[in-house]
């Protein structure tokens, strides 16, 4: 866990499978890092439709070839 300084940088720990994220030195770039996040976060669901983060917990699923 680490290096979450955007919404995208979150939505992407979210759809690997984290069940939470935190922002840490983000807060020290950005104070506001923590609200614009979570801002990114709220707009791009509802872009996409979705009502509850979740729907992108784990959505990403890794295909392992067995073959």
């Amino acid at each position: 866990m680490a290096g979450i300084i955007s919404a995208e940088d979150a939505i992407e720990f979210l759809l690997a499978g984290a069940s939470a994220v935190a922002v840490g030195t983000g807060n020290f770039i950005n104070p506001g890092a923590t609200m614009d996040i979570l801002e990114g976060i709220k707009t791009f669901m509802s872009s996409e439709g979705i009502t509850s983060v979740k729907e992108l917990t784990g959505a990403v699923k890794c295909r392992r070839d067995r073959s």
